[in-house]
């Protein structure tokens, strides 16, 4: 997964191959229009506020394709916020020079505004947010299956194999291995008892970056917008092949070996340990909650951004906050350090963090 989607040369994303929108392969927030963008600038600006209106805020963002949400929040902040828009520093966190090139073409105009980081290891400790888009889900996950094998514990890491990558008759196949990684095998310990021939991913990318990202924030946010489930239901006993995803111009493919380099592959988010990894590391959950409710949380603190809005920002909003189309399809994340006072606006129609993750 990690070669086929960030391989330098040939990997789906850091070659530039991903196309985002209707005429693409899939379809995302920013797909939708400005709004997005503009919304969450009001959380930002809300949450510096909410940090003194530190002359230091910083904004970080990881996963920004060709920097369509940068540009919209730049903008936004820009036009309603010239304060903060004076002092902000903005962050990308992009290794691809492809990627790096066609982002400082999309915000040529913020050229004094934005800096470049190849790597998190790489970003100076920071006051401020780190954001991100669909980016965990596309962070390469471990597959796995439970056996059919008697002599195995059958609760324990031992009950599990791992599918590799094997070649077989000039093409790719799966082959099943003991588990060796102690840290996936940790991980494997917290699965509940599943039934033989069971099949899902676990990431260690995911608290591998947390854990990154938590070395580098001082004080305020990291807020992570995906889709995903609670552990309880990640892990629920009908969910037997997993969640990973194959795509391409909006169809599912069969096998992560169709169009290898050319296809996306995802895997649904497990909440659950996202949030005890950040807590391990120092962190406050400040909040989870589906994208409707969060976007209606800041819609009540900018009323006029709906009230004064035009026609075509109004189809945007209907798009992003309806339930059966993106409002209820994405979660929000909070993960906060030194964040005094009320929580973020975005919550204020949420149920409590913990309650909140036992509905997913």
């Amino acid at each position: 997964m990690e070669h086929a989607l960030y391989h330098p040369a040939h990997g789906y994303y850091s070659s530039d191959r991903a196309v985002l929108g209707r005429q693409g392969d899939y379809f995302t927030n920013v797909s939708v229009g400005a709004a997005f963008g503009q919304l969450f600038a009001g959380q930002f600006a809300l949450i510096w506020e909410a940090l003194g209106r530190t002359r230091d805020f910083v904004l970080v963002e990881q996963g920004a394709h060709h920097g369509e949400l940068a540009r919209d929040v730049l903008q936004f902040l820009r036009n309603q916020w010239p304060d903060l828009f004076a002092t902000l520093q903005y962050r990308i966190v992009e290794p691809f020079p492809l990627l790096q090139s066609r982002q400082r073409e999309t915000l040529g105009e913020f050229h004094e505004k934005v800096e470049w980081r190849d790597f998190v290891e790489a970003l100076e400790p920071f006051t401020g947010v780190h954001f991100s888009n669909e980016l965990f889900d596309a962070l390469p996950v471990h597959l796995i299956s439970s056996q059919n094998d008697a002599g195995r514990d059958s609760t324990g890491p031992d009950r599990w194999a791992e599918k590799r990558v094997t070649v077989s008759n000039d093409d790719f196949a799966f082959v099943a291995q003991p588990v060796a990684d102690p840290a996936l095998r940790a991980r494997l310990a917290q699965l509940p008892q599943l039934p033989a021939g069971y099949e899902t991913e676990i990431s260690l990318a995911a608290p591998r970056l947390i854990r990154d990202l938590s070395r580098k924030l001082m004080r305020g946010c990291i807020v992570a917008v995906d889709y995903g489930w609670s552990r309880a239901r990640y892990y629920s006993e009908d969910r037997r092949k997993g969640t990973l995803q194959i795509r391409a111009q909006h169809t599912l493919l069969e096998s992560p070996f169709t169009r290898i380099g050319r296809a996306d592959i995802t895997a649904h988010v497990e909440w659950t340990s996202l949030i005890e990894d950040g807590e391990a590391c120092g962190l406050v959950f400040s909040g989870l909650t589906d994208q409707h409710h969060f976007l209606t949380g800041l819609l009540a603190a900018f009323p006029e951004f709906a009230e004064k809005a035009s026609p075509k920002r109004l189809r945007e909003l209907q798009t992003l906050l309806h339930p059966e189309m993106l409002g209820r399809t994405f979660q929000v994340l909070a993960l906060s350090r030194e964040m005094s006072g009320a929580p973020l606006a975005g919550f204020k129609f949420a149920r409590g963090p913990r309650s909140a993750l036992s509905s997913l």
